[in-house]
């Protein structure tokens, strides 16, 4: 694994920094931005078919941004809570309002310029892009913020298949680019957080969407392009014949029809022995466009992406029956799967493993329905039929529990109120 200090002496391996003293921070060490640090290649270079680059550049592209923001905002946005695990009971819990406090405020304030928002954002690009979203986790002693966050460059990221299955053994290593021991930077399993998605037996890399989508995007976009040259009319679609006239003749007329006809609208005429006959290579209609075919690879990124081909811009199968429920499906199935696989990695990584606190867990809120009255709706019955307690229904809500008294006196008015209807 090599020393603390060995590594920050690493060229590239992080900001170069004081040694720790009585004032608590935590020093990175995995490098930010390691693409920059690469060396130049030229375009003689091969390339695997499916690269980083590659994904990235597709990720660039209107339908490929459009399904990833739709998936990444609305997780960017959702509110979340800190909160004791249903089996832990708070009294057993040493200094509980100051461990909650603290944990709240250091993934507010994660590094000194990202918020917990601008984090996660870039964590969720790179998982949906290539399955490979990193947070690297440093702790820093300080009982007010006990830990940093910084995102890092899944790309970069290579997997130790010998790990030992040790928290503290180096599992990750990441590829700064430089030469000699600067180019490689360990990291053991409690340092760095790695999201994958659809995990699978045959190899210790994720499956981001993405990548499931990249031929049908390749194809998307050689269409869109087609598309663009003939609806500019940089791609003729028809040709003029002129029976038996002589090559001068030709150059007479194409001289005459580009300085007397050609954009001023006038109505051209001919004289001549033979009508000229037109050579049509295309129908000359919407169909040349391929749109149905466009159309077609949208709905296949839809589907690599699990979202409805409505979010895409596909709206003539959509009605004001259906609407909601692809509005639900949406978020049951692209939306709430990603959320929980962040929910988890961050309580099982950060909470249990870096800081030694599993008695901790995060979570977003609303994440069972995505419509607000239908969640109070739900609360309420739960805690109308007594499954649910008052302070359970704050905290599912990510509020702070009532005193004893509160509750009780909120429960004499209720009932009041129920005898009275």
């Amino acid at each position: 694994m090599g020393g603390t200090e060995t590594v920050r002496r690493l060229g590239g391996g992080g900001p170069k920094s004081a040694p720790r003293d009585e004032d608590a921070q935590a020093y990175r060490k995995s490098a930010p931005l390691p693409m920059l640090l690469q060396p130049y290649s030229g375009p003689q270079r091969a390339l695997p078919k499916v690269t980083p680059a590659a994904l990235r550049r597709f990720a660039e592209t209107p339908v490929a941004r459009r399904a990833i923001n739709v998936i990444k905002d609305r997780i960017a946005s959702l509110d979340w809570q800190v909160r004791l695990k249903r089996q832990i009971r708070p009294e057993t819990v040493e200094d509980l309002d100051r461990k909650l406090l603290a944990l709240r405020g250091a993934l507010e304030a994660p590094n000194a310029s990202d918020s917990f928002r601008s984090l996660l954002e870039q964590v969720l690009e790179d998982t949906l892009v290539g399955g490979f979203g990193a947070i690297e986790m440093e702790l820093t002693g300080d009982p007010l913020r006990p830990f940093s966050l910084w995102a890092v460059d899944g790309a970069t990221i290579e997997i130790n298949p010998k790990w030992d299955g040790s928290p503290g053994s180096a599992r990750f290593a990441q590829r700064t680019g430089l030469s000699g021991a600067g180019g490689q930077v360990p990291l053991a399993d409690d340092e760095l957080m790695y999201l994958r998605m659809n995990p699978r037996t045959h190899t210790p890399f994720g499956l981001g969407p993405l990548e499931v989508a990249f031929e049908t995007l390749n194809s998307l976009l050689g269409a869109h392009r087609f598309a663009g040259k003939l609806a500019s009319n940089a791609v003729m679609g028809y040709a003029l014949w002129m029976n038996e006239t002589t090559p001068a003749e030709q150059d007479r007329l194409l001289r005459w029809w580009q300085d007397e006809m050609e954009g001023t609208g006038r109505v051209p005429i001919l004289s001549t022995e033979q009508k000229p006959e037109v050579l049509r290579f295309a129908s000359g209609t919407d169909a040349d466009l391929r749109l149905s075919w466009q159309q077609f690879l949208i709905r296949m990124v839809a589907n690599a992406f699990g979202l409805p081909p409505m979010v895409l811009g596909l709206e003539q199968d959509v009605n004001q029956s259906t609407a909601q429920a692809l509005a639900d499906e949406l978020f049951r199935s692209a939306v709430a799967p990603l959320a929980r696989l962040v929910c988890e990695h961050i309580t099982r990584d950060l909470f249990g493993k870096r800081l030694g606190w599993p008695e901790f867990e995060f979570m977003f809120n609303d994440l069972e329905a995505p419509d607000e009255m239908e969640t109070v709706t739900i609360q309420t019955q739960l805690l109308a039929a007594g499954v649910l307690t008052v302070n359970e229904v704050r905290a599912m809500r990510g509020l702070g529990a009532l005193p004893q008294s509160e509750i009780a006196t909120t429960t004499e008015e209720e009932a009041a109120v129920r005898r009275e209807t």
